[in-house]
């Protein structure tokens, strides 16, 4: 199984710690450092990664997940752009309609057609293209350079759209080997409707890790991410044969906040849908042992073996010690055990 490990959580205190923790996942063999958008949370992630790539040399550098709902195209392909320039040509830029970060601002996440537009647009623009814009003349970047721009996806319009015009596709539809496969169908679809080769689109995984050895907790986060997936996606339990039996979800939103996979509390979060079953606890995160996680992430493997790129996203969120403990544990436990 040819692919790399990617990690999305760090200390981002500051642009120095997170450095330091870019550092230390290159030692250990982690291939992409992603750093979320959230202005309100998270430092510049366009200086963050600079900081970072004067100090490495390997590890690939991306934001995860950059949206046109916060960002235009244009400021996006320029920003990532340096940043793939300073580091040696390891940036990528990976986009999304954005959640908790678009929420917390009161702004919409993106449409589908939104994203389209803006990853066409920033992939243009990379590659050195002029693009039409109602001005005097055509827009075009000055320092373009050839970055891939992925998109994060899980709902079926979005991995068609995907498809049709990203570099590469972020899964982002839990473990289940039904939703695994419909999802790279999905994405195929879209490949060919736009005449490209599906080959070429290529493919990750995103999979909430929880990493708790309480059983109680492991119980009531995984369930909470299931929660998550069937608030957005009620199809990914269609497709699957998993059902929800128990309160309807939109009664239930009005109990937390922002939604099942960002609440400050994931276990009080994770009661409310207790009546979820173990198979559907299962079907949508990687929980347990480095030897239960290393055989599940393997079975996504098997069920998506076109994937590159594997982030395990720790859940809930660590603090900066626990952080630097998963970083190892990634490097040192996990990708040993995996084969």
């Amino acid at each position: 199984m040819a692919f790399e490990l990617g990690l999305n959580r760090w200390d981002w205190r500051t642009a120095a710690s997170f450095a330091d923790g870019v550092v230390e996942a290159e030692a250990l063999g982690i291939g992409h450092a992603f750093l979320p958008v959230n202005p309100l949370a998270v430092g510049d992630p366009y200086v963050f990664m600079a900081a970072a790539a004067a100090r490495t040399r390997t590890i690939g550098l991306a934001p995860l997940l950059e949206t046109p709902a916060l960002r235009p195209a244009a400021v996006a392909a320029g920003s990532i752009a340096t940043v793939d320039e300073v580091s040696g040509g390891r940036a990528m830029l990976v986009y999304g309609i954005g959640d908790t970060a678009v929420r917390w601002l009161g702004l919409r996440p993106a449409t589908v057609a939104q994203l389209e537009r803006a990853t066409a647009d920033a992939r243009a623009l990379l590659a050195g293209g002029r693009l039409e814009v109602g001005a005097a003349a055509p827009a075009w970047l000055r320092h373009a350079r050839p970055v891939p721009v992925w998109v994060a996806a899980g709902g079926p319009r979005t991995l068609r759209m995907a498809g049709r015009v990203a570099d590469g596709v972020f899964l982002r539809v839990g473990t289940h080997p039904t939703n695994l496969r419909t999802a790279i169908d999905q994405v195929h679809a879209g490949a060919a409707e736009a005449g490209r080769d599906p080959g070429e689109v290529g493919i990750g995984l995103i999979v909430h890790t929880v990493r708790s050895q309480a059983p109680a907790e492991v119980r009531a986060i995984t369930r909470s991410m299931a929660a998550g997936f069937y608030e957005y996606s009620p199809a990914l339990y269609t497709q699957a044969g998993l059902e929800w039996r128990g309160t309807p979800v939109e009664e239930l939103k009005r109990r937390i906040w922002p939604d099942f996979h960002h609440a400050d509390d994931l276990v009080a979060a994770g009661a409310l849908v207790d009546f979820l079953d173990d198979e559907v606890a299962a079907s949508f995160s990687f929980s347990g042992t480095t030897d239960d996680v290393a055989a599940q992430l393997r079975a996504a493997l098997a069920a998506v073996p076109e994937a590159s790129i594997v982030v395990p996203h720790p859940v809930p969120l660590p603090d900066p010690e626990e952080l630097r403990a998963y970083t190892r544990w990634l490097g040192e436990d996990l990708r040993p055990s995996i084969g």
